[in-house]
């Protein structure tokens, strides 16, 4: 390691410190805020646990919605592991926050309210200090459907249920995840986020179809290298500015670039790209870097997109989707229905998107009933909103009558 890298290490660690510190400062003088504990009828029944960063907030985010919409029939609170986290998100989470600093913050929490089941959005190691409590249901809710391993990742059999989209995640936990009855402790929610109206971020030339480019990261190992912006990006956006016919909207996942340069390359290309288009251009050009992940799919016509989330909360709409074929053979790809049903865009065939495009939005009208249903259930307008709704209630009232069993057998 050099002196200027050390240099940088150095002052990050004690940038990082300096945050912290900050922060625990903030939180402190404010107990009211971050560590509201109610009383009576008023004490939460439900947590959201969130140990992480707030690089990926936005795999809580968009969870607020399902949730305080729960929360109109039972308190909900967000338990927060991170100082600097706790705070950013005390500007606009909508749901009661609780900052547990130590496990023992979290002990004080529990002792005094009524938590029946707490929710988990992703396998960060702080969880099993939660799910050690024996008292409450833990309920894995992840933060998208997908065809990643991730999503048959052993950690899952730690929880109690597995709150799944649809059928067909139900079917891949029962083929990849062995000795874990998949039946019994998965339940079908659909994508509740679909019922959520989101406003839009930005004004599009109404005269032209929109395509949607969100690509996700570039992963953190060989299996989970589904990200394009390497390999396909820029000539995909080139292709589509270069003809002029389409709005664009680019939505890089919020890690994307974190663990390689050439993304991070690759992404500026992209987006110097776009702003020198967006000078002399009708069309709309828009880097999304917004925090709201929902509203553009209301305004997109085609999306394409990698082996992410992404690609299935837009096919539930129904309209055309694409996706950007793996270029590293490291990648784990899943034979699934969906990808087998929806089109594959090669890394070789990227300069020739804006054309594809075309074909996409003048053939076949792009509707994947039966995909959907397998992979979401009813989608109908407020399906999935429900049978979220409904599945937390039937957790709370199994978790009351198991701790009403305890008592009584104690006696």
């Amino acid at each position: 390691m050099n002196l200027v890298t050390a240099s940088q290490t150095l002052w990050g660690f004690v940038r990082k410190r300096l945050q912290s510190r900050s922060a625990h400062q903030y939180i402190q003088a404010r107990p009211s805020v971050f560590a509201k504990a109610p009383a009576g009828d008023g004490r939460y029944q439900v947590a959201l646990y969130f140990a992480d960063g707030l690089i990926n907030a936005y795999q809580l985010r968009q969870w607020y919605e399902p949730m305080r919409k729960l929360a109109e029939q039972v308190p909900v609170v967000v338990i927060v592991r991170n100082a600097s986290t706790a705070v950013q998100l005390h500007q606009e989470c909508p749901l009661p926050l609780y900052f547990a600093k130590t496990i023992g913050d979290i002990e004080t929490m529990l002792a005094g309210q009524s938590i029946g089941a707490v929710y988990y959005v992703n396998q960060n190691i702080r969880n099993f200090q939660m799910i050690r409590f024996n008292d409450p249901t833990h309920v894995f809710i992840s933060h998208g459907e997908s065809e990643k391993a991730y999503m048959w990742s052993n950690q899952l059999k730690a929880y109690d249920y597995v709150f799944s989209a649809g059928q067909a995640a139900r079917d891949r936990l029962a083929k990849n995840l062995s000795r874990f009855d998949a039946a019994k402790r998965t339940k079908l929610i659909g994508r509740p986020q679909i019922d959520v109206h989101y406003p839009s971020q930005t004004p599009l030339n109404p005269d032209l179809p929109t395509v949607l480019y969100a690509p996700t990261w570039e992963g953190d190992r060989p299996s989970m290298t589904y990200g394009s912006v390497a390999s396909h990006g820029v000539a995909l956006v080139e292709s589509i500015i270069a003809s002029g016919q389409y709005n664009l909207i680019v939505r890089p996942h919020p890690r994307s670039g974190i663990n390689s340069e050439s993304y991070r390359t690759a992404l500026g290309h992209i987006r110097q790209a776009m702003a020198v288009a967006a000078t002399d251009s009708t069309a709309t050009y828009f880097y999304d870097e917004t925090a709201d992940w929902g509203w553009q799919w209301a305004v997109s016509d085609i999306c394409i997109t990698d082996i992410s989330a992404a690609a299935y909360d837009f096919m539930a709409t129904g309209k055309p989707l694409m996706i950007a074929t793996p270029s590293d053979p490291s990648a784990t790809v899943d034979d699934s229905p969906a990808l087998i049903s929806v089109p594959g865009l090669a890394a070789s065939e990227a300069h020739r998107t804006a054309e594809i495009v075309a074909e996409q939005l003048t053939g076949p009208n792009g509707h994947y009933e039966k995909i959907v249903e397998h992979y979401f259930g009813d989608t109908t307008p407020g399906a999935s909103m429900d049978r979220f709704l409904a599945a937390s209630l039937a957790v709370l009232e199994e978790n009351k009558t198991e701790r009403e069993n305890r008592a009584a057998g104690s006696n």
